[in-house]
C-alpha cells in the first residue's frame, strides 16, 4: 500500500464527514431541510450536484472501459447523455420545480404524483416508491462494485473490505446531513471529477507524438473511426443514443430540480452543469480512446478495461497525484451513492411506512426513520455488491433502462399534459418497468440471449409506457377540476418567471 495515496485518500474522507457535520448543524431540523435542503439550494451547487450524482463510478471507469469493448461506437452514447441532459433541464427542471411546491411542498416525485391527482398516500405513491426501491438498491450497488475494485487495484485490500469502506463513509455522512451534505459533498465531488478528468486525458496524450498516432494505436486493437458511422447498425445507434431518455426519470438527479432555491435561477444552473458535463464525458471518453491505444503501443497487460483510469493514475502520475486522482474516483462514486440512498430513504419513509400505515409522525420521528431507511437500502446494496464479476456499466444501464422507462413517460406528462389520469399513470409506471425487468432478463431469443441484446431496454420500455399513459387515461375518467385549476397555476408562475 502507497503510504501517499493512503493519506491522499484519507484526507478525503475527512474532508466529507467534515461537511455531513456542518449539514447536521444547519439543516435537519425538519423533513424538508433533510430530504430537500430547504429548497434554498444554490444554483451552482444544484448544477454540480446533478452532474456528480449522475455521472457516478461509470463515468470515469465504465465509460473509459466500454471503449475497449464497443469501440468508438461508444461516442452515441455520449452524444445521447448530453443530448438527454440539455432536454431535462430545458423541459422538466423549470416545471417540475414549480408544480412540487404547489402540490402541498411534495418532496419527493412519488409525493408529487400522488398530489398531481389529490391521491395523497395512494396505491400511485406506494407503486412509484416500490419501483424506486427496486431500482435503486440495484444502481446503489453497482457504485459499491466500483469501489471494491478500486481498493482493490489501487492499494491491495480485499474487494470486500473496499465494499465496505466505502459504503461506511459514505452512509456516515449522509445520516449526519441529509439533502444539504449530500449536494455539498457532491459539489466538491463534482469539482474533483472535473480536474481529474482533464488532467489524466492530458498528461497520457504526452507519450504520442499526435493524434494521427494515437488513432493508429486505437486502430490495432478496434476499428478505426469511420466504423461508427459505416458498421454499427440503425438499432445500435437507437440504443446508445437512447441513454438520453433515462434522465427525465431518474429520482437521485431531477430531485436537485425540486431543491434550487428559484426557478429564475435554472438556466444559471443549466449553463453551469451543461459546461460540466461536457468537459467531463469528454475526458471520459478521452481516457478511454488514448487508453486503447497506450495499451497497444506499450504492450500493457489490462485484465479489466474499466480499470483504465485507475492504471494510468498509477504509472503516469506522483503517488500524491494519484492519491488525488483515486479521490476522484471516489467522488464520483460517493456522490451518486449518497443521492441514491437519500431518494430511498424518503420514499420507503414517505411513499411506503406513511402511506401504508397512515401514521403521522413529527419532524424528529420522520428525520430518524429516513436515517433508519438510508442504512437498511445500504446494507442490502453491499449484500448484491459481494460478487466481484459484476460489470458496472451493465449494473448501471438496467436500473438507468428501469428508471427512465418507470418514470420518464410519467414525469414529462404529468407537467405537459393535464388531462392524464391516475389510472394512467400507474399504468404507465408498471408497464414501463415490468417491460425493461423481461426485456433484459427474459432469454427469449433462441441462442438463450435476451432481447436487450437488440435493443437497448430503455427504448421499449419508453414506448410502452408512454402509450399505457395515453390508452388508460383516455378511457379512464378526467381529473378533477381542482387538479386543471394547480395545472393553470403552475403555467402562469411560470409565465411570470420567464
Amino acid at each position: 500500500m502507497s503510504f501517499e495515496k493512503a493519506i491522499a485518500l484519507a484526507v478525503y474522507f475527512i474532508a466529507m464527514l467534515l461537511i455531513g457535520l456542518f449539514a447536521y448543524r444547519k439543516s435537519t431540523s425538519d423533513l424538508s431541510e433533510y430530504m430537500l435542503g430547504g429548497r434554498k439550494v444554490s444554483p451552482q451547487v444544484t448544477a454540480l450536484s446533478a452532474g456528480a450524482s449522475d455521472m457516478s463510478g461509470w463515468m470515469l471507469m465504465g465509460l473509459p472501459g466500454a471503449m475497449f469493448v464497443m469501440g468508438y461506437e461508444t461516442l452515441w452514447i455520449a452524444f445521447g447523455l448530453l443530448l438527454g441532459a440539455w432536454a431535462n433541464y430545458q423541459l422538466v427542471a423549470p416545471r417540475l420545480r414549480v408544480y412540487t411546491q404547489a402540490a402541498n411542498d411534495a418532496l419527493t416525485l412519488p409525493q408529487f404524483f400522488g398530489e398531481r391527482f389529490g391521491r395523497k398516500h395512494s396505491a400511485l405513491q406506494i407503486t412509484s416508491g416500490i419501483v424506486i426501491i427496486l431500482f435503486f438498491t440495484l444502481y446503489t450497488s453497482s457504485g459499491l462494485v466500483a469501489g471494491g475494485k478500486l481498493f482493490q487495484a489501487t492499494l491491495g485490500l480485499d474487494y470486500s473490505l473496499g465494499i465496505i469502506i466505502t459504503v461506511g463513509v459514505v452512509v456516515a455522512y449522509t445520516l449526519l446531513g441529509g439533502f444539504l451534505a449530500v449536494s455539498l459533498t457532491d459539489f466538491v465531488q463534482g469539482c474533483i471529477m472535473f480536474i481529474a478528468l482533464v488532467l489524466v486525458p492530458v498528461v497520457a496524450y504526452q507519450y504520442f507524438n499526435s493524434g494521427a498516432e494515437v488513432l493508429s494505436e486505437t486502430a490495432n486493437t478496434i476499428p478505426d473511426f469511420s466504423s461508427m458511422l459505416t458498421q454499427v447498425t440503425v438499432l445500435g445507434v437507437i440504443s446508445s443514443l437512447a441513454w438520453g431518455l433515462g434522465y427525465f426519470g431518474q429520482p437521485h438527479i431531477i430531485v436537485r430540480f425540486m431543491a434550487i432555491r428559484s426557478v429564475t435561477e435554472i438556466s444559471t444552473a443549466r449553463n453551469i452543469g451543461m459546461s460540466w458535463m461536457l468537459v467531463t464525458i469528454v475526458g471520459a471518453v478521452a481516457t478511454g480512446l488514448i487508453g486503447v491505444a497506450y495499451v497497444s503501443k506499450f504492450n500493457l497487460q489490462l485484465d479489466d478495461p474499466e480499470t483504465i483510469f485507475i492504471v494510468f493514475s498509477e504509472i503516469l502520475f506522483h503517488p500524491y497525484i494519484s492519491g488525488f486522482l483515486m479521490a476522484a474516483i471516489l467522488a464520483a462514486i460517493m456522490s451518486t451513492i449518497s443521492s441514491q440512498l437519500l431518494v430511498s430513504s424518503s420514499s420507503l419513509t414517505e411513499d411506503i411506512f406513511v402511506a401504508l400505515t397512515k401514521k403521522e409522525m413529527s419532524q424528529k420521528q420522520a428525520v430518524l426513520m429516513g436515517r433508519a431507511c438510508v442504512a437498511i437500502v445500504a446494507i442490502v446494496a453491499t449484500l448484491l455488491a459481494m460478487d466481484s464479476t459484476n460489470s458496472i456499466l451493465n449494473l448501471v444501464s438496467n436500473a438507468w433502462a428501469g428508471f427512465g422507462a418507470a418514470f420518464g413517460p410519467l414525469v414529462l406528462l404529468s407537467l405537459f399534459w393535464p388531462k392524464m389520469t391516475y389510472h394512467g399513470a400507474i399504468a404507465g409506471i408498471i408497464s414501463g418497468a415490468v417491460t425493461v425487468l423481461l426485456w433484459s432478463h427474459v432469454p427469449l431469443l433462441a441462442d438463450g440471449a435476451t432481447l436487450s441484446s437488440l435493443v437497448y431496454e430503455i427504448v421499449p420500455g419508453f414506448i410502452v409506457a408512454t402509450l399505457s399513459i395515453i390508452v388508460v387515461s383516455r378511457l379512464s375518467a378526467q381529473p378533477n377540476e381542482q387538479v386543471l385549476i394547480t395545472f393553470d397555476q403552475v403555467q402562469q408562475e411560470l409565465a411570470l418567471a420567464r
